[in-house]
């Protein structure tokens, strides 16, 4: 794994900036984490004020299982997700989006009243509401919050990438952003409950992992799709609760110190993944 805190690419080399790398991403709380095929960047400010950026390879789930569709989803974020205790006891100055009080108070009130909903009828009304209180905790974290900065950061860090701009001058909205799985989950996770809990009468443990995971499973596969046919009705319908969830919430316009992180970060991906000449 590359270490250190140099913002640098190694001297001697230039990226060949004409091929262009899919780039996910995550905020942090006091900085954000850059994803590609292969690699993982993160810059965070530091409490001295100075940017430490660190980088790694990613752990990677492969093989012929990996790729299928409905696995493929889940696979991949998984491996975001393995990135972070990865990252946090590579990088210890990072702060992850769920190191928070308010986020904890939220996630003991919502699983306290998500408690209370389940004990009443099992009706496809019931089921909606517990699905809107899984996402409430996330909801919270984001409002006003460095976390809703440096969330838009991410966003406007990689399209500034993607379109050959600058990350001052790109939208704080990003079609890719995860907030567009929310209207498949809700929807999936909805229908999911209400066929094996209602009609298959399934119950306990295994049937509530059960709809998850095929919630995440086909809510990934939709996400694809839409972003395939950006221009469907339906793409589109998909898309508009994430968007306006990012844009009423989610995100907020950062500070120029906050773009700085971003494109400390994206620099140091950018160093990883691109093809390099002589």
């Amino acid at each position: 794994m590359a270490g250190g805190v140099s913002q640098n690419g190694a001297a001697g080399h230039e990226p060949d900036r004409t091929h262009k790398v899919r780039l996910g991403g995550m905020a942090l709380r006091n900085g954000l984490l850059v994803h590609g095929p292969e690699h993982w960047a993160v810059a965070v400010r530091a409490r001295d004020g100075s940017i430490q950026v660190d980088s790694g390879r990613k752990p990677r789930f492969r093989g012929p299982l990996a790729d299928l569709p409905g696995v493929r989803g889940v696979a991949r974020l998984s491996e975001a997700f393995a990135l972070l205790p990865l990252i946090k006891r590579q990088v210890p100055e990072v702060r992850l989006p769920f190191e928070d009080g308010r986020l904890l108070a939220a996630m003991i009130g919502t699983s306290i009243v998500s408690t209370g909903v389940r004990r009443g009828a099992r009706t496809p009304g019931r089921e909606a509401v517990l699905a809107l209180l899984g996402i409430a905790p996330a909801a919270l974290a984001l409002k006003d919050s460095e976390l809703a900065s440096y969330h838009a950061v991410e966003h406007k860090a990689i399209a500034a990438y993607e379109q050959g701009t600058d990350a001052a001058e790109a939208a704080k909205e990003h079609d890719r952003c995860g907030s567009n799985l929310v209207a498949p989950m809700l929807l999936s996770t909805l229908a999911g409950n209400v066929l094996v809990r209602s009609l298959l009468r399934a119950r306990g443990p295994l049937a509530g992992a059960s709809v998850a995971l095929g919630s995440v499973a086909l809510s990934v596969e939709m996400f694809a799709w839409s972003e395939r046919h950006p221009d469907r009705p339906l793409a589109r319908a998909f898309h508009r609760p994430g968007y306006e969830m990012q844009r009423l919430f989610a995100t907020r316009e950062p500070t120029p110190e906050q773009l700085e992180v971003g494109r400390a970060a994206i620099a140091e991906i950018l160093r990883l993944e691109l093809p390099r000449t002589e």
